[in-house]
């Protein structure tokens, strides 16, 4: 994606009953949805991170609709740090 002002990358580590609830599925969608890149991967610890790209009016969005999640997960909490673009392509799911 070019870089203009209104362009960011943020990381964001999602904790609560993130695993095994379709959590990386949904923030598949959401992301695709809303026209952002990046990648979502389950954490060795429990949580989920994510880091997407785009227009920075979606990733606000984002942020707001997985801080709620699919249904059968409970989010705790959202970390969530601005990083320097990482030119993603798409958005993936990761193992």
């Amino acid at each position: 994606m070019p870089e203009n002002d209104r362009s960011k990358a943020v990381r964001v580590r999602v904790s609560g009953v993130v695993q095994g609830v379709g959590f990386r599925y949904f923030t598949h969608r959401v992301a695709v949805s809303l026209g952002l890149d990046g990648y979502v991967r389950n954490m060795s610890d429990g949580s989920v991170e994510a880091v997407v790209e785009g227009d920075s009016m979606m990733i606000d969005v984002f942020l707001e609709k997985i801080g709620t999640g699919p249904s059968a997960s409970s989010v705790s909490g959202l970390k969530v740090s601005e990083i320097p673009p990482v030119g993603c392509d798409g958005f993936d799911i990761r193992l």
